[in-house]
């Protein structure tokens, strides 16, 4: 029980926050759409379902990803978030599909929306609550890529590094812009048709939600595909693992640096050159030192160091 308790403690934050906020937003907009009749609030409430359902399997797929290496997976775990964030893209798309469908019954058959201040309240509501989380999954994406920003250089600082961040991080900084919008276009939406005879606003924006949703799910559904196929890790990380090899002054050169992103953190392979002289003694000595100071680093998971003599040739950096 313990052990589970410690691999809780480890999941992805942003999504068991937004998982929570989600839930609450989610029955808050159904009340509302069902007193209202309102559809941008019933699309906003579907996002919502869609984002608390998603956020609630990526947090549970990051806590098994943090399951020790096996006998029977010696590699990890670390792939499994991007199986439960691909079943997130499954349950986006659907919700998707009825938003849609539901904004062009609305585009043929508008309905009247009532209890104005209910809807304006509420989605002013969910503009705080997904903003404040969408906040927090930006700085999350700062700290796992270890950038500096602050005020407003946080929004395209996120943008620039969020292909970085660990795949639950991401989904909940793509879904959030969505949800965020979503309710910034639902509540012009209500007080568009409020306060004109505009009623096929309402179709229309609850068309564009499910679309910007369709969005989301192909961008993070690429991602993970890409994350279960087995990526490279970035330039950065590559030259920061090799920088870490480097500074053993015993290590001539590096043959060979392979490095794999497994879900959040980073398998490193390498093959070092060592002087010929060395006795093996040594050069294992050398082995174990390179390797634990690899996975001090919180990013590496595993490493793999082989060892060769010094061949005289520069191999590393690769041209």
């Amino acid at each position: 029980m313990g052990n589970w308790i410690g691999l809780i403690k480890k999941g992805n934050t942003s999504s068991a926050t937004a998982a929570l906020g989600n839930t609450g937003l989610a029955i808050i907009k159904a009340i509302a759409a069902s007193v209202s009749g309102s559809g941008t609030m019933f699309a906003s409430a579907m996002h919502s379902v869609a984002d608390a359902v998603n956020q609630g399997f990526v947090f549970i797929g990051s806590v098994l990803a943090e399951r020790k290496p096996s006998r029977r997976f010696p590699t990890g775990f670390g792939r499994v978030i991007n199986l439960f964030c691909m079943i997130a893209v499954i349950v986006v798309t659907i919700m998707a599909y009825e938003t849609i469908l539901k904004g062009f019954k609305l585009l043929q058959y508008p309905e009247e929306a009532t209890n104005f201040w209910i809807n304006f309240v509420v989605l002013m509501i969910a503009i705080i609550i997904d903003g404040a989380i969408l906040l927090k999954a930006m700085k999350e994406i700062l700290k796992e890529t270890r950038v500096t920003a602050k005020g407003l250089s946080i929004l395209p600082a996120a943008f620039r590094n969020a292909g970085r961040a660990a795949p639950p991080t991401r989904l909940v900084f793509y879904e959030d812009i969505v949800a965020t919008l979503g309710a910034v276009f639902a509540l012009v939406a209500v007080i568009i048709t409020q306060v004109s005879d505009v009623k096929a606003l309402d179709g229309i924006a609850t068309i564009l939600i499910g679309f910007l949703m369709i969005g989301v799910a192909f961008k993070v559904g690429y991602d993970n595909m890409v994350g279960l196929i087995g990526v490279a890790a970035p330039k950065d990380v590559e030259e920061r693992v090799a920088s870490l090899i480097l500074t053993q002054p015993e290590v001539k050169d590096i043959y060979r640096l392979r490095i794999t992103q497994e879900g959040r953190t980073y398998h490193v392979e390498a093959s070092i050159e060592l002087h010929p002289d060395m006795t093996l003694a040594d050069a294992s000595d050398i082995k174990l030192l390179v390797r634990s100071k690899l996975l001090a680093d919180p990013d590496i998971s595993d490493v793999n160091v082989g060892l060769i003599e010094d061949n005289g040739i520069k191999s590393w950096p690769v041209n």
